[in-house]
This record gives structure tokens, C-alpha cells and sequence, in this order.
């Protein structure tokens, strides 16, 4: 019997800080939140699939730091987390020790077969005002796309439509030609070697793929949840089926 796909979901957190005011009085509150349900939903009908979520707040100092460990897992997906959380381990942010560059390591799993997947959001990409900075990094030579140097975010509060692209892939098989509308994306470019799965609004790429070495990897340029990718994309039938084949694919399961 095969054994089950293994899965690494880093980000899809946040802590949120409110101050109320009353009159004279005013108290503070915090919240924290995750993003990785509609994910864990699409794809917990699998028997053959794993999915550890490690968020936001844990990856400085619990992100794998080698490739052995990486081998754990079979697909490891960045969402919504910049560049910063996985490179300044505390030991070197506050101590000055040096530690592996954690993004290097990433880019050497993947080399060595593992299936690594990059999704849209304020802190992916190159993201909000730049911060999430994954461009000129190993994260950037292994993505099929390249990264803008600058806030990469296109808001469509409109809504955007997506369509395949190439409807033989197998991460798309099955699917619709056109899907609901999102509610914005990461503004990337395509590599030339890479293979285009689906765009937005004609002519910006949505989702993508190619082979790294040994390895896959993915870039999905919208969100995996509200707000860019609304209710009605997630919870529309091919959703669930889209990151079913998408984990498959990467995992060398298809």
C-alpha cells in the first residue's frame, strides 16, 4: 500500500490588535486567526493525504532546517508568509549566531525531488509594499514565474474571471474552462520554460508549473481563502478538485 502523501502548510495565521474606545474608557483585545481551512476541507475527503499546518507565529523557529527533515513531507506550501520568518531564526535575529539559509534549503529539497507550492497573498510573492521579498532569492529560481520587486498586489473588487489555459494538464483536468471570480492576485511574470495552467483578466498568470531538477513546483497567484478568493470560489464544486489534483500532481501521485 502507498504511502500517504505528507503535507506542509507554513503560514495562513495572523494575530490581530484592536483598541476600543467607550467614552473615557477604552480596553485592548487580540485575536488570532487561520486562513488554511478551506484547504484542510478540500483536501480531508483524501485517505492518501497528510496535512500539518505550521503557522505564521512557529515557522521562525520550527521550519525544517535541513534537507532530511524536509523529506518528511512530500509537498511543502508557503501561503501567506514572507521571506523574513523563514530566514531570521531568533539565534541569528537576536543572538548574531549564524544558522542555514533555510530558503537555500528549500530550493535544494526541491532540486532533490520534493514538490514545493507558492500561494497569493499579502505576505507572498513579492507582496505588500515589497515585504514579503521572496524576489532575488532561491524561492524566486525555483517558482515557474518571476517576482516583481515591488507590491505586486492587483485588487479586483470587481471581481477577476479566470480560464484554463491548458485543459490536458492534470491539475486541471475535469475542470470548466472559466471559474468564479477572484477578488485580486499577485502580479507575476511567466518563466519561458514554464508551463501555464490558467489566467486572469486575459493575460496575467494564475496558475503555473514546471519541473526543478528532480522536483515540482507551483505558483497559484490568488489566495487559498476569503478575501481574494471569495465564498463563492470556495465553495464552488472545483475548488476541492483543483488542490486534490494539485497535491497529486506535485507529489508525483498523478
Amino acid at each position: 500500500m502507498q504511502k500517504p502523501v505528507r503535507v506542509l502548510l507554513v503560514g495562513e495565521s495572523w494575530i490581530s490588535t484592536s483598541v476600543h474606545y467607550k467614552g473615557f474608557d477604552h480596553f485592548s483585545s487580540v485575536q488570532f486567526e487561520t486562513g488554511e481551512k478551506f484547504l484542510k476541507k478540500a483536501l480531508g475527503s483524501l485517505d492518501n493525504v497528510v496535512l500539518e499546518h505550521l503557522p505564521s507565529h512557529l515557522v521562525m523557529t520550527c521550519f525544517p532546517f535541513t534537507v532530511k527533515d524536509l523529506n518528511e513531507f512530500d509537498v511543502v506550501i508557503f501561503s501567506d508568509i514572507g521571506a523574513n520568518s523563514v530566514l531570521l531564526h531568533p539565534d541569528v535575529l537576536v543572538q548574531g549566531k549564524t544558522m542555514p539559509n533555510r530558503l537555500k534549503v528549500v530550493r535544494e529539497w526541491v532540486a532533490g525531488g520534493g514538490g514545493f507550492a507558492m500561494c497569493g497573498g499579502y505576505m507572498s510573492f513579492a507582496g505588500f509594499g515589497g515585504a514579503a521579498k521572496f524576489y532575488r532569492t532561491p524561492i524566486e529560481e525555483i517558482l515557474p514565474v518571476n517576482l516583481q520587486t515591488f507590491d505586486d498586489r492587483i485588487e479586483t473588487p470587481e471581481g477577476a474571471i479566470p480560464s484554463v489555459v491548458d485543459t490536458d494538464h492534470p491539475i486541471v483536468a475535469g475542470l470548466p474552462p472559466t471559474w468564479p471570480a477572484l477578488l485580486g492576485y499577485q502580479d507575476l511574470i511567466l518563466k519561458e520554460e514554464a508551463t501555464l495552467l490558467a489566467r486572469v483578466e486575459d493575460s496575467h498568470p494564475l496558475l503555473a508549473c514546471w519541473d526543478y531538477g528532480k522536483g515540482r513546483s507551483l505558483a497559484w497567484a490568488s489566495d487559498i481563502g476569503p478575501h481574494w478568493c471569495p465564498m463563492q470560489f470556495v465553495e464552488w464544486a472545483g475548488f476541492d478538485r483543483l488542490w486534490r489534483q494539485v497535491i497529486t500532481w506535485l507529489a508525483r501521485r498523478e
